[in-house]
């Protein structure tokens, strides 16, 4: 991949500082209670062990994997399962990890499928929120940060399997994404 031209968007220290945050509040919530929380293959996987190392609270983990983009920075509007959780989710408090929400399509999906599983409770963390560009009603219950639109990576977040290692979030020309 050519060198891309991008600029920092979230250091990571606010990062750090917000996943203590975020951290804080999950735990208060689920205080005394055991979390099965499960990531949303690949891109929250960096968010997430961040965020479970900083919780008070005993928690387990579990992974699907969903794909929606392909190789490109659109959805496809469709929702493909290729991972599936190895936990029984019955009568369990569930958290939902996601890198970002974007059109909401892959958490409105994700969040049905799940609840067909009858878990006590289910809630969603999500990284990253781009309001701008929701195609259904989608609400997460705790949120990194709100950005306006444009195209980020780092902190797991990539551009075709590029730039997930960036320890900061950045975002990118979007005419370089468009060249691609």
């Amino acid at each position: 991949m050519e060198k891309m031209q991008k600029k920092i968007l979230f250091p990571r220290d606010a990062i750090k500082k917000r996943v203590e945050e975020l951290a804080g509040r999950i735990s208060a919530d689920y205080k005394d209670r055991e979390l099965i929380v499960i990531g949303i293959l690949k891109g929250a996987f960096v968010f997430m062990a961040d965020l479970i190392r900083a919780f008070s609270i005993p928690c387990r983990i579990d992974f699907v994997r969903v794909a929606s983009y392909g190789a490109g920075t659109e959805s496809s509007g469709r929702v493909v399962l290729t991972k599936d959780i190895e936990t029984s989710i019955k009568g369990r408090d569930i958290l939902i990890v996601e890198d970002i929400v974007d059109t909401g399509l892959t958490l409105a999906y994700l969040v049905n499928w799940l609840k067909e599983r009858n878990p006590q409770s289910l809630k969603v963390c999500a990284f990253l929120d781009k309001r701008k560009r929701r195609k259904v009603a989608f609400e997460a219950d705790y949120v990194g940060f709100t950005i306006d639109d444009g195209f980020v990576v780092g902190y797991g977040l990539d551009f075709n399997e590029q730039s997930r290692f960036l320890p900061e979030v950045y975002i990118i020309d979007q005419q370089q994404v468009d060249k691609k």
